[in-house]
């Protein structure tokens, strides 16, 4: 809680009691802002908080997520004439904004060779565990499909119809961008609120502005995924286990189920 509000300080154990130490000089406000943590999150509600966001799990399914990204690369492999997958399944604007709305979801499955498979790879199993940490993994999985989705949809509407896009990198940047806003929610109050943004910028423009990248597609997948990290932060009440793992079947099956659409009612 201190660092986030940009106060160092250093735990030390003693037998059975912890001493806390933090400068003279931010004494004061560092009693006000646990004092205030306190208040807004209570003991018994960090009690219910559940164990799925242990990070064991969390590793887990970054890991599984990424293991099927590979894999699913493996069947459609990269873009070819006549290729049903990309055909049926990548965000085409036209398309996507008039009748196939399925494609914001199937065209974040879909890379173009495997150097672009692989680097989504790599940011899937290191983003997806810190989100799930956060807000498990039912409402994490949600959110960084939606921001994927969102910010494929977002990025059709600003584009011409004949524009096409693939990748899971509108997710992992709407992964990077529901974290800033968790992030910069929970220290909002402290002095060093603004190295949140300038570090959200730094990776959109170490990541997301290489040759051949859709700019606009991660920029604005960062822009969702920070909306929704917003509305997260501000939910209080901590969901039960049990329902986040159905949620995150959940999600797991919204894929399929948008692939099923592709494949049997997409225009092709």
């Amino acid at each position: 809680m201190l660092t986030a509000v940009g106060i160092p300080s250093r735990l030390q154990p003693a037998a059975e009691i912890w001493t806390l130490f933090v400068p003279d000089a931010d004494v004061v406000q560092a009693r006000e802002a646990l004092d205030a943590y306190d208040v807004e999150r209570p003991v018994a509600a960090v009690a219910e908080r559940p164990a799925v966001t242990a990070t064991d799990t969390a590793w887990t399914l970054g890991l599984i997520t990424a293991l099927l990204l590979l894999g699913f690369f493996a069947i459609s492999g990269p873009p070819a004439a006549g290729s049903r997958w990309f055909a049926r399944g990548a965000a085409a604007a036209g398309p996507l904004l008039h009748g196939e709305p399925w494609r914001a979801v199937t065209a974040l499955t879909l890379h173009i060779d495997m150097v672009h498979v692989a680097g989504n790879a790599v940011a899937t199993a290191l983003l997806i565990p810190l989100v799930v940490q956060s807000l498990g993994p039912g409402v994490g999985a949600w959110l960084v499909l939606l921001a994927g989705a969102g910010g494929n949809v977002l990025a059709a509407a600003v584009h011409e119809p004949s524009h096409v896009a693939v990748g899971a990198s509108t997710a992992t940047f709407g992964a990077i961008g529901i974290l800033a806003a968790l992030r910069l929610r929970l220290g909002s109050a402290g002095r060093r609120w603004w190295v949140v943004p300038v570090a959200t910028l730094v990776l959109l423009a170490m990541l997301g502005m290489g040759r051949g990248a859709d700019v606009a597609a991660h920029a604005l997948g960062l822009l969702a995924g920070g909306v929704l990290g917003l509305i997260a932060g501000g939910v209080r009440r901590p969901l039960a286990a049990s329902l986040h793992w159905i949620l995150a079947a959940a999600a797991a099956l919204a894929v399929v189920g948008c692939w099923h659409l592709a494949l049997t009612r997409g225009a092709g």
